[in-house]
């Protein structure tokens, strides 16, 4: 892997997307990740805390852009039709796991390492229930001004959309052809299917 160029900050976020998505979180240590991005292991300290925070980063400033169209419209309900922003959110929330799953997969593997990576996400509060968390309240806050009924569970709902969309990452890769469904008919669909529910009109079961 041919050393960055650029400004060292840019240049070690680079460095390590490119490490985690060839090698795994679990191996792209900050030796590692310096070393890709033309830095000593020193400098990568005075601008991250940790390979964690690195992590963070990467998902925050190299990945869609998830979490600030969730709270963008958490904080500005009424916005365009509910269907229109449930499809935005879940094709960017399709493209972010697809990217983000193949970084992350390789803790599963390491019960220490997934430990200290959970502390550490914990210490940061972040961690991948946060998109629930902002998905959740963004339905609330539709739900506040009437968009979404009041008897919604907006919770389960955003566990819903994000479930699948996350599952998408990896769920057809032992298909015959091995290839996703496209995101942007698997987002208008998750969309219309979450707005309309699935039982017949007037049946509770």
């Amino acid at each position: 892997m041919e050393p960055k160029h650029g400004p060292a900050r840019v240049r070690i976020l680079d460095a390590a997307h490119e490490l985690m998505l060839t090698v795994g979180l679990a191996r792209a240590t900050t030796k590692e990740i310096a070393k890709a991005a033309g830095c000593s292991e020193a400098a990568l300290y005075k601008y991250f805390a940790g390979k964690e925070e690195v992590f963070i980063r990467v998902l925050a400033e190299r990945l869609p852009k998830l979490a600030p169209l969730l709270q963008a419209l958490a904080a500005e309900p009424g916005r365009h039709t509910l269907e229109e922003n449930l499809t935005e959110i879940a094709r960017q929330a399709a493209l972010f796991y697809e990217q983000s799953f193949p970084i992350a997969a390789s803790l599963y593997a390491e019960t220490q390492l997934k430990r200290r990576h959970d502390d550490a996400m914990r210490e940061m509060e972040s961690g991948p229930h946060k998109p629930i968390e902002w998905l959740d309240a963004y339905l609330k806050a539709e739900q506040s001004i009437g968009r979404v009924a009041p008897t919604a569970d907006t919770f389960a709902a955003a566990s819903l959309l994000l479930g699948a969309c996350a599952q998408r990452a990896f769920a057809y890769d032992a298909t015959q052809d091995g290839v996703r469904p496209p995101v942007e008919e698997f987002a208008a669909r998750l969309a219309r299917t979450l707005l309309g529910g699935i039982s017949v009109a007037g049946e509770s079961a």
